[in-house]
């Protein structure tokens, strides 16, 4: 087995030799898959994950010993961090402050892999301007009982509520048993404001679906739905981007595809090892996302519309401050046995 194997990486600047340890460790048993096949999938799609990854804070979920094995978060650059590698400051919920990696080329990627890095974990907002989401994430969660094939259901209807407030929607899969749903913005929103979009296109899918969708953020009341993530958007709250390896078996990739596509289609087929041809054969669904940006006018009329009618916030992540006009963060069960 090799100790370490160099490759050469293009980039902006022309290539980089970037030096990856331990190339035949397997990262994926199920599948075989190694650390050396990790890197040459992010070389090979590497245009297409800068693009829908790169200007953006990105955490790292990473994984020493492979997807089997321990895993932790990294958010603050790790020791040895390259000179190339950008970083940006960012603020927390909590009000601490600290740089984040920035991927600006896909040399940047690979030494994030060569760090044990799987899963890509990018904001929605670009480094320059932290504060104001450039993409609205909409999060379709398939609960207990029901799967995959629900989330197909739901996610035309959430496109065409998306598109009557003017937005242009994109699909991805989740990786998972879910499909995440983008639509560019304008980056003229802060993180509440955006958070309230959400809730209120996720609202609109309830109504629509309402055997079949939920925004209930206790699971208790989820039932068998599809749950509508709204928190996904809050504030250092992040999804695995686009052709971001998942730690899932089959070393499956979370992957953008066509709304002409999405029935049918079938997650699992998407992995480390396919993405890289079908990406050559029929190119990237998400490319020049960035140029159809909307605005968030219409979806913050129906929030407005719905606080005016009572219907109002929705509680925030357990790690959050306590936040303006949220609900009481007590599952509805206990809050009814300390009633009784």
């Amino acid at each position: 087995m090799a100790d370490a194997v160099t490759l050469d990486v293009e980039g902006p600047d022309g290539p980089r030799s970037m030096r990856v340890s331990s190339p035949d460790r397997v990262l994926w048993p199920d599948a075989g898959v190694t650390k050396r096949e990790l890197v040459e999938y992010l070389v090979a799609v590497g245009d297409a994950f800068v693009e829908a990854n790169g200007d953006r804070p990105v955490a790292l979920q990473r994984f020493p010993a492979g997807i089997e094995g321990e895993e932790f978060f990294s958010k603050a650059p790790p020791k040895g961090t390259p000179d190339f590698i950008r970083t940006t400051m960012v603020t927390f919920p909590s009000a601490r402050a600290h740089p984040m990696l920035v991927i600006d080329e896909p040399a940047a990627a690979v030494w994030m892999a060569q760090m044990n890095t799987i899963v890509f974990h990018p904001w929605p907002s670009r480094a320059e301007d932290i504060d104001h989401p450039d993409q609205l994430r909409m999060d379709l969660d398939p609960q207990p009982g029901v799967g995959f094939a629900d989330a197909v259901r739901a996610a035309p209807v959430l496109k065409g509520i998306l598109e009557e407030a003017g937005l242009t929607p994109y699909v991805k899969t989740s990786g998972n048993r879910g499909l995440h749903v983008y639509a560019p913005i304008e980056p003229v929103r802060d993180f509440i404001d955006v958070r309230h979009a959400v809730i209120a296109a996720a609202r609109e899918l309830e109504r629509r679906m309402p055997g079949e969708v939920t925004t209930a953020w206790w699971k208790e009341e989820r039932g068998e739905r599809v749950f509508v993530d709204f928190n996904q958007t809050a504030r250092d709250r992040t999804i695995a981007g686009a052709y971001s390896p998942r730690a899932r078996p089959g070393a499956v990739v979370s992957t953008p595809i066509t709304w002409d596509e999405l029935d049918g289609v079938d997650p699992t087929a998407f992995t480390v090892r396919s993405v890289p041809d079908r990406l050559r054969a029929h190119g990237d669904p998400w490319r020049g996302m960035a140029e159809h940006r909307g605005t968030l006018d219409v979806l913050l009329g129906w929030w407005e519309r719905d606080l005016a009618a009572g219907i109002g916030e929705l509680p925030y992540p357990p790690e959050y401050p306590k936040m303006p006009g949220e609900p009481p963060r007590v599952q509805p069960s206990r809050a009814r046995k300390s009633a009784e």
